[in-house]
């Protein structure tokens, strides 16, 4: 039993599977297989029972999601009346001298009776048939369909994003996360589907104009010049026989464009249509004022009192009974309202990244970029993309904000834009499809592609197609895929702009946080000596200069201190640098790893020391002439140190520190200037070069010579 049961199911599933493939077989049959009339009859019966169908499902469905299929639906059904249209002319043109039911009793109907037998008459019908379907629905289906699947699109990274922060907040579940990521993908690729099927409606009622205009003069001229018709009785066969051709397509064409016109302006609703509309017409404020205008309507002279007070009294009757259920919802709404209010929420589930509509990070992309976010191909730089606001949290010490990734349509296809706060940091062109092949430096040989810059480093490489992955490597690139390249220079601005990242609601969650374990501390340090404000402008000076903040407790007792000794916000940032070099230092190489440093030989040193002095509170006080040396001696004695990728400080007096360290930034954003004072005592030194002098190498026996010179 079982295994006959199997069988079964077996064969009906293949049934199934065949369904489609035998019908369009058919649909091609009918356009090159001459039909007798009785198939066509039944072929025009079967379209009008599947349009009836089709606008029946989607009258009752609850959102266009629910009819997914309609797009293909619509492209079968579109064929089927074509290759009937097709069938019927053969028919017509070839027995239409036979008389009026040549071509089938279904055409002989709709040309006698709807018609009343009159072609005129049925040629006016059907233009206006033609004129409500071309002109206005489809026109208007058109449209909506048009701009909904622009609207989706666009919408679609932001609801992908918010799916990731429910989940990331326990809002949801990994079941439901997929489940709702899988109907945004169908929601997409259903209105970009209707945007194209809408097409189909249009073209076929274009092509109904066509068929009956050839019908109409391919058989005047076969009755009259074939068959020795005389020009009226021709008119009179041929054009009724085109005109009731021409009504079996069109009225079944209509009832699809009206199915297609009600799901593309469908509302997501737990209701079909006719509930929707019954909801909200359901109202006695709407039906009393129709019934009062309709009786003093009704009772005015000259007015048809017998069509017009039924129908006063028809709208009172429903404001009445409506009236009546508004008092029952009414009613229970008190006793809900009386019931004991529901627990409320629990704060702690909504989690600090929650997504905001004014994310201060941005990421645009072009249109060839949007496979690397799409949910159904992995969405590989999504994932990275959480992964890099994870780590980078952790290094900085405070949330990195949700970054807004949507397409942005004014861009290349490939390229991409970055922004912070909604300025431009970084922007380039990748390929989703190829892999970027970074120039190690150390090459055995060249692999041919399209030349490019790394865009975060900005290293030679050099884009190639993925089977070319296995040569650049022997070669000696380091080879990443595009996803990887945007990720990384995403990350890289990320790091350079985290003081533009940083705010006072941001201050505030440090503050809390460290509440917590440390009441004291927080209740010393602010609202006196120091506001939030005050100390959001501290952390935005240190994170400018590569600081973290992630071990704060340090960083707000070094904060507290200085506040009480000084007043001057540059001050209190270089007391706290101080009291927290160790913490700056062990950012840059491992504890028992000695600190190589480049340092200014001493005239130099004097030069910057006095030009500081002579105007100590400018934002640039070294003259540009020796400020461009500087930079250039600097920039020369670290290129052995950056082209090895090691990390070093440049080492200065406290006065030049923060002078130098402004000049540098833009040139060796990597390389932090530290004075003297913020290097811990227990901390060897290693100097790697000195700008002006030569190179040495010293340990730790040599440091507090190497530091008084």
């Amino acid at each position: 039993m079982a295994a006959t049961a199997i069988n079964k199911r077996v064969w009906m599933d293949a049934s199934k599977g065949a369904i489609l493939p035998i019908a369009s077989l058919m649909l091609i049959a009918l356009m090159v297989v001459p039909m007798p009339a009785i198939m066509l009859d039944i072929g025009f019966i079967a379209n009008i029972v599947i349009s009836l169908a089709v606008l029946m499902v989607a009258l009752n469905a609850a959102k266009p999601l629910d009819f997914s299929a309609f797009p293909t639906v619509l492209l079968f059904t579109t064929l089927l009346r074509l290759s009937l249209n097709v069938a019927s002319t053969r028919v017509v043109l070839v027995h239409g001298h036979e008389g009026a039911g040549a071509a089938g009793h279904v055409i002989e109907s709709f040309g006698s009776f709807l018609i009343g037998g009159n072609y005129a008459v049925g040629i006016f019908v059907f233009a206006i048939i033609m004129i409500i379907n071309l002109v206005v629905i489809t026109k208007g289906a058109g449209r909506v369909s048009e701009v909904s699947a622009r609207f989706t699109l666009d919408a679609m990274p932001g609801k992908q994003m918010a799916i990731d922060a429910d989940l990331n907040a326990g809002l949801l579940t990994p079941d439901d996360a997929k489940k709702r990521r899988q109907e945004v993908a169908t929601e997409a690729d259903f209105y970009g589907s209707m945007d194209g099927a809408s097409k189909f409606v249009k073209g076929d009622a274009v092509a109904g104009v066509l068929i009956l205009a050839v019908n109409i003069v391919g058989g005047l001229i076969l009755g009259v010049l074939s068959h020795s018709m005389a020009i009226g009785d021709a008119a009179k066969t041929y054009v009724q026989l085109a005109i009731g051709d021409a009504l079996v397509a069109q009225i079944p064409a209509l009832l699809l464009s009206i199915a297609a016109a009600s799901i593309v302006t469908r509302v997501s609703s737990p209701l079909d249509l006719g509930g929707q509309i019954s909801s909200q017409f359901g109202s006695a404020k709407a039906w009393t004022p129709v019934a009062a205008i309709l009786t003093i309507l009704g009772v005015l002279p000259g007015m048809p009192h017998v069509v017009i007070l039924p129908a006063a009294a028809a709208c009172a009757y429903i404001a009445w009974k409506l009236r009546g259920a508004d008092a029952l919802r009414k009613a229970e709404a008190e006793l809900a309202a009386k019931a004991p209010p529901p627990a409320p929420a629990n704060p702690s589930a909504i989690g600090w990244n929650e997504v905001s509509d004014d994310a201060p990070l941005g990421l645009e992309i072009g249109y060839g970029l949007v496979s690397l976010v799409d949910e159904r191909k992995g969405a590989p730089l999504m994932a990275r993309i959480t992964g890099i606001r994870r780590q980078l949290s952790k290094e900085l010490g405070f949330v990195i904000p949700l970054v807004r990734v949507r397409d942005n349509m004014n861009l290349a296809p490939n390229a991409y834009r970055i922004t912070v706060a909604g300025v431009v940091v970084g922007e380039d062109e990748c390929h989703p499809s190829d892999l970027l092949a970074l120039d190690s430096g150390d090459l055995a040989a060249t692999v041919e592609g399209r030349k490019a810059k790394d865009p975060t480093f900005g290293l030679d490489a050099v884009w190639i197609s993925p089977d070319k992955r296995g040569e650049a490597v022997i070669a000696g690139y380091t080879v990443v895929d595009a996803s990887t390249v945007l990720a990384t220079h995403l990350n890289q601005l990320i790091l350079n702009s985290a003081s533009d990242l940083f705010g006072m609601d941001e201050a505030q969650k440090l503050l809390d946080a460290l509440k917590e374990t440390s009441p004291q501390l927080v209740t010393g340090l602010t609202p006196t000596p120091l506001s939030l404000s005050a100390i959001a402008a501290l952390c935005r000076a240190l994170l400018s200069e590569g600081v973290p903040l992630k071990d704060f407790r340090r960083i707000a007792e070094a904060m507290a201190d200085a506040a009480r000794e000084e007043s001057d916000p540059v001050q209190i940032v270089e007391q706290v640098r101080r009291r927290i070099g160790a913490l700056i230092v062990q950012t840059l190489v491992p504890v028992r790893m000695p600190l190589p440093v480049v340092t200014l030989d001493a005239g130099l040193e004097s030069l910057l020391t006095q030009a500081v002095r002579s105007g100590p509170n400018a934002n640039h006080p070294i003259e540009p002439a020796l400020a461009s040396r500087i930079v250039q001696a600097v920039s020369e004695a670290a290129a052995p140190l950056v082209g090895e990728a090691r990390r070093f400080a440049i080492v200065t007096s406290p006065i030049a520190r923060r002078a130098l360290g402004r000049l540098l930034r833009p040139h060796l954003s990597d390389a932090p200037v530290l004075s003297f004072l913020e290097i811990p005592d227990g901390k060897p030194v290693e100097v790697v070069a000195v700008v002006g002098g030569k190179p040495a190498q010293v340990t730790q026996q040599h440091r507090e010579a190497e530091m008084v010179r």
